[in-house]
């Protein structure tokens, strides 16, 4: 497994994910640290957008270089990727995943899978929203790594 940091260059030579979800400037549950550990022995790339050293007291605007490195970095490794991980934390509130999620899902150019973790505030939109798209939604991250894991062992696209 070769996991990718923002903003890093990366190759997708591999199977990549990226971990699009709850970050919230760092107040999250780091989720994807725990997605990382238990893909480890994959022959996968994961692009993860968690930085080691966010500085949360940036200023969140296009014209603030560092903000518009990490937005852009998001974006063009979402588009890059062969599959999107959305976990939905269950104390956070992911305005910008809710986004990423409308965005991604109907293009239809990249398989996705979405945990919202039960007791999520917005769970039921999510559970609707998927279910609509045909999009595979599960309540707890262990459950969606086991669906993860076999549609990696079998490098099939949903």
């Amino acid at each position: 497994m070769n996991q990718i940091k923002a903003p890093n260059k990366y190759n997708t030579d591999k199977f990549t994910i990226f971990l699009a979800g709850s970050i919230d400037q760092g107040a999250a549950v780091d989720w994807q640290n725990y997605v990382v550990k238990h893909l480890s022995d994959l022959d996968v790339t994961i692009l993860n957008p968690r930085r080691d050293n966010w500085d949360s007291s940036l200023e969140q605007t296009k014209d603030n270089p560092k903000f518009k490195e990490q937005v852009l970095w998001e974006l063009t490794a979402m588009e890059a990727a062969n599959l999107i991980v959305f976990v939905f934390a269950r104390d956070s509130k992911s305005p910008i995943t809710f986004y990423e999620l409308g965005k991604f899902s109907e293009q239809m150019e990249v398989a996705v899978l979405v945990c919202a973790e039960e007791g999520f505030y917005r769970q039921g939109n999510l559970d609707i929203y998927c279910e609509y798209y045909n999009i595979p939604v599960y309540h707890s991250i262990d459950n969606m790594l086991v669906d993860l894991r076999k549609i990696i062992d079998s490098d099939c696209r949903i």
